[in-house]
């Protein structure tokens, strides 16, 4: 029981703090708190701001490059309608050409061949002409009177 005792008595005394003891070693640990937390805080802003800047370069790169991409797509298809549009419209033509050319023909034919085809446009020309003082039709004195220059040609002088 001694060593009990002994203990007892070369404990320290218990000392009792005052109330503002109390609040000045709360303070105290808050602040330290506080302080810490700032700092571990700046570390990892110190850390994690270039890893951020790293990772929003990177992420710019990629909406960049995707905007690319779209754009190029946009660009392509673009181009492929307009060729695809170029060729119908050809084919278009072509058809119309050849509507043309079966009509031409079919009149031609009617009219006695080609000569004929000429000169009923040539009458044609003069119908639709013949009101309007702006659009007047010209002989040029020949040798043969009263013969359109379209066809001159085709006489043949005798001398």
């Amino acid at each position: 029981m001694r060593v009990v005792r002994d203990y007892e008595e070369n404990k320290m005394p218990s000392v009792e703090m005052s109330d503002d003891a109390k609040a000045k070693r709360i303070i105290a640990k808050v602040v330290f708190t506080v302080l810490l937390g700032i700092i571990v805080f700046m570390c990892l802003c110190l850390y994690g701001c270039p890893q951020y800047n790293v990772y929003t370069k990177k992420m710019d790169g990629e909406a960049e490059l995707a905007q690319a991409e779209y754009s190029k797509r946009v660009l392509v298809q673009t181009a492929q309608a307009k060729l695809d549009a170029a060729g119908l419209e050809a084919q278009a033509e072509i058809a119309h050409a050849h509507g043309i050319q079966t009509a031409n023909q079919i009149i031609a034919q009617g009219l006695g061949g080609p000569e004929g085809y000429l000169r009923w446009k040539y009458i044609e020309m003069l119908e639709l002409t013949s009101g309007n003082p702006a659009h007047t039709v010209i002989y040029a004195p020949n040798q043969w009177p009263q013969m359109p220059v379209t066809e001159a040609g085709r006489a043949v002088p005798t001398h």
